[in-house]
């Protein structure tokens, strides 16, 4: 996803975090958070740009457990779909492995690690602006959004289930509550649509 670790650079650079510095002061590198840099587009070089927040979430992610592995998930998964039309400060992102929030340097904003069994998890591959990222399906969202919302007391969380919920398919609903235990969910979702 275009992203690199100044660490993984050490075989290239005798000093790879003064290497990207000096890349992100030429406008071809972007540093996103600390350690982590991304490819600026061509079409940005020399100018001031600045990636997605869910693009930074699936980059970071990327170069922290490997391509295919983070899947972009809860509202930032809804973010995707455009479910949600206003931006948030914060990107939400299944890992594998317990890991802490990730401040973004470039704006007022972080990543959240969630802990799940990613294999499980219902994703497609969809596009971000700096590369292919997996996202949840609209069923695995909707169930993930009311599973962690049950009281409907999250408003970004309910516009965003009502968003998605008329283009989900009731088939599928069904197959990811019984294979991860979200049947109860599923259910209060039923009663108040």
């Amino acid at each position: 996803m275009q992203t690199v670790r100044a660490v993984d650079l050490a075989g290239v650079y005798a000093h790879p975090g003064p290497a990207l510095a000096g890349l992100e002061r030429r406008g071809v590198a972007h540093r996103i958070v600390s350690g982590l840099y991304c490819a600026v587009p061509r079409e940005h070089v020399g100018r001031w740009w600045l990636p997605t927040i869910e693009g930074t979430a699936a980059a970071v992610a990327t170069a922290l457990y490997g391509d295919r592995v983070p899947v972009l998930t809860g509202l930032t998964a809804a973010r995707m779909r455009q479910a949600l039309p206003r931006a948030i400060g914060v990107a939400y992102v299944a890992v594998p492995t317990q890991r802490r929030p990730l401040r973004m340097v470039d704006r007022d904003g972080e990543i959240r690690f969630v802990k799940r069994e990613v294999a499980e998890l219902d994703a497609v591959l969809m596009a971000t602006d700096l590369g292919r990222a997996l996202a949840t399906s609209p069923e695995q969202t909707v169930l993930d959004l009311a599973r962690a919302d049950p009281r409907a007391a999250n408003l970004d969380a309910q516009q965003a289930i009502d968003a998605l919920w008329p283009g989900c398919d009731h088939t599928v609903l069904q197959e990811i509550a019984g294979r991860q235990r979200m049947r109860a969910t599923l259910e209060r979702l039923r009663t108040t649509r």
